[in-house]
């Protein structure tokens, strides 16, 4: 999962508390917990998933849940596993509540980082492991909250599944959700989704400045813009020189700015953003929310790598191949462009306004992969009244900002599947130490124990009373 909506520049307003050493049972648990999952080598290329699920399902087991509703289950064996766990809830008229996050982790080499990434280590005031930020540590914290309603004999009102998944980072060919939607849509089909893996809050200079919700997500499609040629002789060049017209493209593809559109998660991201900025940026956040065709804010929010990317659908070239020999004209040239498609937008129409932007028809323009449009989850009252209820009991004066992902998460396949998602994570994320996939991946102690809380918090929110949407 990316964390490339980490970059928010906004103010800072909540100062993180000292952290105690001393830890509750409760704590003391989820630490338990957080170590046996880093522990566990959950990488496709060297490890499995198999024994995280495995492990997280013995100790909703031994914790007296019935077998009935522990499930270790996928397509591939033993190999790579998902594990979903059911709470049962009293309402027979309810639909239940989805609770997401991943088992597996991207590739981390040993000769690569300075501590051993499938060790978790407390150090210095962090948490260092692979997995730890992404997102061992939020399935950590959903695991905790569901044992400790367990222990509190807390019965929800709505059914709670946990869903703990392979293959959302890839490589395998195999992606857990997406079996699981397939194969056993019963067994986690829900009302909506809370997924730990998105919806960050977000810490600046040891303070807590943002309670983020994550409620739509980009597609990602990528597209082929292709040059051929009869080619010749390097000695006799030719003015259709398939390297120079694929060049002249990309440069007109780099310079086109897709339209702005706003749908209701970023329109609420700037007009709670501006209440947080100052000045020229204040006023554009307010006048973009207000009329999306202001194009004086639009270009001068657009000048943010950040703000582009929630205003429009974004491509850029990423890779390049042409030619055959250094002394013959190349027969053909190719460049991949990447784009990430707005929530409401297709991939057919992106793929015609590119064609509009090449204005060469010597240049072919053609779909890697046939991706579906994404969606955006409505922000009702289902999810943003307990959010904004706990937020404000455990981090007054924190901000609940509606976020858009311009990356991607399971939360993608829930919307398409029908399941309205939000990613909501527990633990806050330092802007400006953000490892998620990189070397060193590390989450604040505190953090980590501020989730716990939250999360825990929250689905107690979300379980004990009916939620609307």
């Amino acid at each position: 999962m990316p964390r490339s909506s980490l970059v928010l520049a906004l103010a800072l307003l909540a100062p993180l508390a000292a952290h105690s050493q001393s830890l509750t049972p409760d704590q003391t648990e989820a630490r338990a917990i957080f170590q046996q999952l880093i522990d566990i080598n959950t990488s496709y290329k060297e490890g499995s998933t198999a024994p995280a699920a495995h492990a997280v399902a013995q100790r909703f087991l031994d914790a007296g849940f019935p077998v009935a509703d522990v499930h270790v289950l996928g397509p591939a064996g033993d190999k790579d596993s998902n594990v979903v766990v059911r709470m049962q809830g009293t309402s027979k008229t309810l639909k239940p509540i989805l609770l997401i996050a991943h088992l597996d982790v991207v590739e981390a080499l040993r000769s690569d980082w300075t501590v051993d990434p499938y060790k978790l280590l407390e150090r210095d005031g962090f948490f260092y492991g692979r997995g730890t930020s992404d997102i061992k540590g939020g399935g950590t914290t959903l695991v905790e909250s569901l044992l400790r309603l367990k222990r509190e004999h807390i019965v929800p009102e709505r059914t709670l599944i946990l869903a703990l998944t392979a293959g959302e980072e890839g490589g395998g060919g195999y992606d857990g959700m997406s079996w699981l939607i397939e194969q056993h849509r019963d067994l986690i089909d829900a009302e909506w989704c809370l997924n730990t893996d998105g919806g960050d809050p977000l810490i600046k200079d040891g303070k807590k400045i943002v309670r983020a919700v994550q409620a739509s997500e980009k597609l990602f499609q990528s597209y082929y813009l292709t040059v051929t040629n009869k080619g010749g002789h390097s000695s006799m060049p030719t003015p259709d020189n398939a390297i120079a017209i694929l060049a002249e493209a990309i440069g007109r593809e780099w310079r086109f700015h897709f339209p702005v559109h706003l749908n209701e998660t970023t329109r609420a991201y700037f007009e709670r953003s501006a209440a947080l900025s100052t000045g020229q940026l204040a006023a554009d956040m307010r006048a973009i929310a207000k009329n999306e065709r202001d194009s004086a804010a639009a270009a001068r929010l657009s000048e943010s790598p950040f703000y582009n990317a929630q205003l429009r659908t974004t491509c850029t070239p990423t890779m390049l191949q042409g030619g055959h020999a250094p002394n013959a004209l190349p027969q053909t040239a190719r460049a991949l462009v990447n784009c990430r498609i707005l929530p409401g937008e297709t991939p057919a129409e992106v793929q015609a306004m590119l064609v509009r932007a090449v204005a060469n028809s010597e240049v072919k323009v053609t779909q890697v992969d046939s991706g579906k449009p994404g969606k955006a989850s409505p922000l009702t009252p289902a999810i943003m009244t307990p959010v904004e209820k706990v937020t404000q009991r455990l981090w007054p004066g924190v901000p609940v900002i509606p976020q858009m992902e311009t990356g991607a998460t399971d939360g993608a396949v829930l919307r398409d599947a029908g399941i309205p998602t939000y990613g909501v994570s527990g633990i806050p994320i330092d802007v400006d130490d953000v490892r998620a996939h990189g070397r060193d991946e590390r989450i604040m102690v505190k953090a980590f124990y501020d989730g716990v809380e939250y999360m825990y918090q929250l689905v107690k929110e979300i379980a004990v009373a009916p939620t609307k949407s």
